[in-house]
């Protein structure tokens, strides 16, 4: 008999992920932690392996569940958008700013298949600098713009706090003495971030590498140059660190969303609004 992956037990599986404890996860799901429980072990068994690893403190992947995860959320994002846009066609342009780190997550594959299911639509992603995406804010070409916050051309619509993760690159010590740490350049609050937890650890660093875009920092990660700060969506799978007391505890980082005056209402740009929005 085929096995299959039924969508209550993922968006158990999900929820667990991002509330980091099954306590918690089962709060905001309203369901009771043996509940919960239950269904998640029924997931590991269709699986096939764990996928979770439980502790006192909540729980963190497995290698199996690191890959697992972005499968999960896309499966979740295509069932919600199948019964939301099934029998209804959309057509116009949307054309969205993006932050790079998002550009190169899973929210490209959830607008390309918002375009499926939409082949009368036309959806136009940009990455771009900050005075470049106001630019074609202000012209009408991009009507959302999800960014950091003090990047975004008005007042942000909503707003959502992601963590920063640790990235280990293939064959890095996280006990070296200095740490090799890569870097984005400046401008980047995400640096900052990285540099003050290095210091208020009081750990020897070193930089190791820095790049001004997303695909320079993997690519020093690959290559083993050092340890970085990722978003979720961007960390590979053999870039994990399993041992969460090796590094020092990074911050959320603050995301936004702007959306162009004159657009409420149309049917098109709610819609990518609502793809985004569920991703994130």
């Amino acid at each position: 008999m085929p096995r299959d992956l039924e969508t209550v037990l993922l968006r158990s599986f999900v929820a667990t992920v991002r509330a980091g404890s099954i306590s918690r996860a089962a709060a905001a799901l309203g369901r009771t932690q043996p509940a919960l429980s239950q269904q998640l072990r029924k997931l590991e068994r269709t699986v096939g392996s764990p996928l979770l690893l439980r502790a006192p403190s909540g729980v963190t992947l497995t290698r199996v569940g690191e890959e697992l995860l972005p499968y999960a959320e896309r499966i979740l994002a295509l069932s919600a958008q199948a019964l939301a846009e099934t029998g209804r066609a959309l057509t116009g342009h949307c054309g969205l700013g993006l932050h790079e780190d998002l550009a190169a997550s899973r929210l490209h594959q959830a607008l390309a298949d918002l375009a499926r299911l939409h082949p009368g639509a036309t959806l136009e992603v940009l990455t771009l600098t900050g005075a470049a995406t106001r630019e074609a804010y202000d012209s009408g070409r991009v009507q959302l713009v999800l960014d950091e916050v003090p990047d975004l051309p008005r007042p942000p619509k909503w707003t959502v706090r992601l963590p920063l993760v640790w990235a280990v690159g293939q064959g890095v010590a996280v006990d070296a003495d200095p740490l090799p740490v890569v870097l984005f350049a400046n401008p980047c609050a995400w640096r900052t971030a990285v540099l003050d937890a290095m210091e208020g650890s009081g750990r020897p660093w070193r930089v190791a590498f820095e790049s001004n875009s997303l695909a320079g920092v993997l690519a020093a990660l690959r290559a083993g140059l050092g340890v970085g700060a990722l978003l979720p969506a961007n960390l590979e799978p053999s870039m994990a660190c399993h041992d969460a007391s090796a590094l020092p505890p990074l911050p959320d980082v603050e995301l936004g969303l702007a959306r162009h005056p004159g657009t409420e209402g149309d049917a098109l740009v709610d819609a990518v609004e609502t793809a985004l929005r569920r991703m994130l």
